[in-house]
């Protein structure tokens, strides 16, 4: 059965984990399975924005143990290898959003803090408890501790307590902590947001957000320069800005978002 289901529609690719079962705990199959979804949603011209969300009370509920109790020489790279998963949400040109319908401890932590941007439940429980456990929280602080002080990650990590959504948007893991009743429309505003961009203007932005913290001021200057000016006679800006000029949509922005 499967474990993760996708859905399309205006320009949106909705990903749902799936296996309430287990918490959607990470195990071989759903990684498998997400990654699948998330290559075929990428690789796709139609798709702009993609959204992770789940079903169940739990988003995501870390390691599935009972897998990861033994090794798994024949695990799929999609499986062993972090990048396949958690290493390529900041290299995607395409945006993230984070639906977190749910509980998100442990690992699912590493999913929530690599989204590009994330909306959870105010009264969920975050938190990461690997300490608790016997282990640490090793391959997901690859992704969270840039979004962390290091003071609250110190705490976060050593402590392994459980906090609520509102503590995890203070700690800047997630965008924003809602209620229930709140989240469609809270995600809804964001995915609407990101239709108004352009294609090539989110997958630019995207890859400044990756490069330009690693470079050097001088190094930084040299190259937005350039990218700036190169971004100005662009196809998509120079209809962007007679959009902007003439008063009306960019043609990349779908009709219902326009009206």
């Amino acid at each position: 059965m499967a474990l993760v289901k996708t859905e399309q529609s205006g320009g949106v690719c909705t990903v749902t984990l799936c296996d309430d079962a287990h918490r959607n705990a990470l195990g071989r199959q759903l990684i498998t399975e997400m990654v699948e979804a998330f290559d075929a949603a990428e690789a796709d011209d139609d798709v702009r924005v993609i959204v992770l969300t789940n079903e169940g009370s739990a988003f995501c509920a870390g390691a599935n143990l009972s897998e990861r109790s033994e090794a798994d020489a024949d695990a799929p790279a999609a499986v062993s290898d972090p990048m396949h998963l958690f290493g390529r949400f900041a290299r995607s040109p395409k945006p993230y959003v984070g639906r977190l319908a749910g509980h998100c401890v442990a690992g699912g932590m590493g999913l929530a803090a690599a989204m590009d941007i994330s909306v959870g439940l105010v009264d969920a429980k975050f938190g990461f408890t690997e300490v608790r456990i016997g282990v640490a929280p090793a391959v997901i602080s690859v992704v969270c501790l840039p979004k962390m002080r290091t003071a609250d990650a110190r705490a976060a990590f050593l402590r392994g307590n459980r906090f609520d959504g509102a503590e995890a948007a203070r700690l800047g893991l997630i965008n924003q902590a809602v209620t229930r009743d709140e989240l469609d429309e809270a995600v809804d505003a964001v995915i609407e947001d990101l239709l108004a961009g352009s294609p090539n203007a989110l997958a630019v932005s995207k890859q400044l957000l990756a490069d330009v913290p690693e470079m050097s001021v001088e190094d930084a200057f040299a190259k937005t320069s350039r990218l700036s000016a190169e971004l100005f006679t662009t196809d998509e800006a120079r209809e962007g800005m007679a959009a902007f000029l003439e008063k009306r949509p960019a043609p990349w922005v779908p009709s219902e978002s326009a009206g």
